[in-house]
């Protein structure tokens, strides 16, 4: 069981207005996600709140994209190896970056409330820290069940199924 998850939430943008209940929720769902994972020891993440313009910029510079996404992970460990904090002893998993911008656009896309879709951009994320991937088909399958799971023991579940555009 995990012992101890940090979560270090920074909001870097104004154009979406954080709701009240929103870091709470990120925590809840960092925890799920560990505990689902049955993860060892304990962790620090990085969730931080950005807009389309810098998430675009990140996007570019580090996965040669040239446009704005609604998340990106950056993991430190490989292979279940972490760099520890040294002041807390806790495992660094790394860096989650939302857009806020693309959240809200997508959970008006997807017909349900920006709680959900944050979580779930969240818990996608947290699965990327611990080496989840999605480039196959049964991967990509297997870390959707699992963000559901995460989403449905949040309290949020999906209001129906949508089909994920390839491009």
């Amino acid at each position: 069981m995990t012992e101890k998850i940090r979560v270090i939430i920074t909001n870097k943008q104004k154009k979406v207005k954080i709701p009240t209940g929103m870091r709470m929720l990120l925590r809840r769902c960092c925890t799920a996600v560990l505990k689902l994972e049955n993860f060892e020891g304990s962790a620090e993440i990085s969730v931080t709140f950005v807009d389309n313009d810098e998430i675009h910029k990140l996007n570019k510079q580090y996965r040669d994209k040239d446009m704005p996404t609604d998340v990106l992970s950056f993991p430190l460990g490989e292979n279940g190896v972490y760099d520890i904090d040294p002041t807390t002893g806790a495992k660094m998993l790394g860096d989650v970056v939302i857009s806020m911008e693309k959240a809200v656009d997508q959970a008006e896309l997807y017909g349900h409330s920006l709680q959900r879709e944050v979580g779930y951009l969240t818990a996608h994320s947290v699965l990327h820290l611990l080496g989840y991937d999605h480039e196959t088909g049964m991967e990509r399958v297997h870390m959707r069940e699992k963000e559901e799971l995460v989403m449905e023991q949040l309290g949020l579940p999906a209001s129906s199924s949508y089909v994920i555009d390839e491009n």
